[in-house]
Parts: structure tokens; C-alpha cells; sequence
């Protein structure tokens, strides 16, 4: 059993394992190398070698218990014949959802959009490097898919007041994201994929009123779905405002913090296994500091099971010395 597993089933407390949101990507220059050649992203995305390729690449580098598949959440609407285009320096930007279009498309369309990200899957999880460590699938909770889809890029700190003016389309479209979502779940399952992440990425953008609409009723439907796989899920409600409700209700094996809670209130307050919470900007600074925070979580949590991972994506300036660094600490720590 991967260390990760033995963390989320078995509730293990010793030695924390790691892994580390966007640990392949545009830190490493061996990605960024590839990334020259290859400057249409969703291009990439669907080239199963070379997404299978940077999906190893942070596994040849450092002593990490998982690999994450190099793809995107916005796969799903890519897969929907929604138009998406990633722009330098800006980020996503896609076109008109046809609701009527996308709700014609067969489960089996769905899944040759996708192919390529399946065999990438495939390609990892029968790597020599992921013997005995886990193979990481993931997908955009419904309600971070729906904001794309309907806000066409990302909304920073707000949504467009227009938003919810069409309530019977929104609770369509989510209907059908979430059909899908269970879909390309289900396609990484058995394509190798033995543990299941749910990224939602604007959880922070609603106010309590609307969670359970929005988050807590869509993303149970998912975790429930997960867990008939027989793979464990953990989900990232990144800046929600109330981790206990979101764990009591939504049930997910494991939680991902993000680093705008305290981890001390967090341990008081959540049962299941922990992840993540480390500020990636921390990984700007020097190694004391570094040190220093890193150490603060894993005694934070050295009587609760815990899996070591940031509270966002390791940023591009990341130094490679530096994660490097931070995994050290956490596979020397007793």
C-alpha cells in the first residue's frame, strides 16, 4: 500500500508523505524546455507523451509518494466543444457555451476528446517510478467548472452580477458538468488513476448561503461517485469559509487546506486526514524560513494523519533547489 494510502485509509500518523499541487510544470526547466516547443497548452495536454513525460519529470528529481497527471480542469469543456485557449501572462479564456450543442455530445465523443490524457494515465501508472506510490487524477468541482464556463476566464476576486440571472440554465449546465465529471472520473480510474483529487478553485468566491447549491450538494454527488470506484478523494475547496461543515457534509476521504486557515483551529476541528497548507510563497524565501514553516505543519499535525502538500500550486519562480529542499525535510522528519 502507497504511503498516501496508508495515510487516508489506515489514518497512519508517522512519517507524512508528499506531494505537491503543480509539481510538474513551469518551475522545472525541463518542462519549460518542452513548454518552448510546444506553446498551445491543450496541445500538449493531448500529446500522451510528453504529458507523460512532464508528469514524471518532478518523480526523477525528488522523493515525491505520487504523481499528478499534467493536464487541466478545463478538459471537461474542452471535451464539450466549448472553445478553450490558454493566453501568456493572462490564463484561460474560452469561447460561448452551447448548452444545447454540449448536452448532444455521447459519452463515447467525450471520451475520444479525452483519449490521449486516458493513455497519458495508463503510460504513468505503470512506470517503474510509481511502484508503490499513487497516480493522481483530478477534476474541477461542478461549481469552479460552471464559473468558467459561464464567466469564459477567471474571475479574480469577483463574478459579473449577470451571473445568476438565468437560474434554470445554471442549474442545467451544472447538471451536465457534473454528469460529465463523473464520466472523465470513471475514464482516469480505470485508466490507472488510484486516487481521485477535486479542485474547487473559486469555493471562496460564494457566500454560506450558497454552498450548499453550488458546493456541498455537487461535489457530494462526486465524492459519493469516487468512493464506488473504490478509490480514495480528496477535495480542495480552496477559501471556503467553513472547513468543518464542508467535511462533515461532502465526506471526502481527505481534506486540502488552503493557507488562509489556521492549521491549529483545523486540527481541533476536522476528523479526517489533512492535507496541504503550506503557503507556496514560502518557497520564494530563504531555506531557514523555509525550514522553519515546514516544520510548523508537521508538528502541527504529527497526531493526525497528514499528507505534506501547499495550500495553491507551487509558483513558476519556484526555485527547483528549494522543493527539492522542502521534500527533504518532510522525508527526514521523525
Amino acid at each position: 500500500m502507497s504511503p498516501i494510502h496508508q495515510t487516508i485509509l489506515n489514518k497512519k500518523t508517522s512519517n507524512p508523505p508528499i506531494w505537491i499541487m503543480r509539481q510538474a510544470g513551469r518551475y522545472l526547466p525541463e518542462f519549460r524546455n518542452i513548454r518552448k516547443e510546444n506553446p498551445d497548452f491543450i496541445k500538449l495536454c493531448l500529446n500522451e507523451s510528453l504529458s507523460s513525460e512532464i508528469t514524471l519529470q518532478p518523480l526523477k528529481r525528488f522523493k515525491l509518494d505520487a504523481a499528478i497527471i499534467f493536464s487541466d480542469i478545463l478538459m471537461i469543456p474542452y471535451a464539450l466543444d466549448q472553445k478553450v485557449e490558454f493566453k501568456k501572462n493572462f490564463g484561460p479564456i474560452l469561447g460561448d457555451f452551447d448548452f444545447n450543442h454540449s448536452s448532444q455530445i455521447s459519452e463515447e465523443k467525450f471520451f475520444n476528446n479525452l483519449k490521449p490524457v486516458y493513455n497519458a494515465i495508463n503510460l504513468v501508472s505503470k512506470n517503474e517510478l510509481l511502484k508503490e506510490k499513487n497516480t493522481i487524477g483530478f477534476v474541477g468541482a461542478p461549481w469552479t467548472l460552471l464559473v468558467y464556463t459561464i464567466n469564459k476566464q477567471s474571475p479574480k476576486k469577483n463574478i459579473n452580477k449577470d451571473f445568476f440571472k438565468n437560474d434554470l440554465l445554471i442549474k442545467d449546465i451544472l447538471n451536465l458538468l457534473i454528469k460529465f465529471t463523473k464520466i472523465h472520473i470513471k475514464n482516469q480510474v480505470e485508466a490507472g488513476a488510484n486516487l481521485i483529487q477535486i479542485f474547487d478553485s473559486w469555493a471562496g468566491l460564494l457566500e454560506k448561503s450558497d454552498y450548499d447549491k453550488y458546493i456541498y450538494n455537487p461535489t457530494l454527488e462526486l465524492v459519493n461517485y469516487v468512493k464506488t470506484l473504490k478509490v480514495p478523494v480528496i477535495c480542495f475547496p480552496r477559501g471556503i469559509k467553513d472547513y468543518k461543515s464542508y467535511c462533515e457534509i461532502v465526506k471526502p476521504d481527505a481534506v486540502n487546506i488552503d493557507y488562509d486557515v489556521d492549521p491549529h483551529e483545523i486540527k481541533k476541528l476536522i476528523k479526517i486526514p489533512i492535507q496541504g497548507g503550506l503557503d507556496p510563497k514560502m518557497l520564494l524565501t530563504d531555506k531557514d524560513n523555509l525550514k522553519k514553516e515546514v516544520n510548523k505543519y508537521l508538528e502541527i499535525f504529527k497526531d493526525h494523519p497528514y499528507i505534506f502538500n501547499l495550500g495553491h500550486g507551487v509558483l513558476p519562480e519556484t526555485n527547483p533547489d528549494m522543493v527539492e529542499y522542502l521534500v527533504n525535510i518532510v522525508k527526514d522528519y521523525k
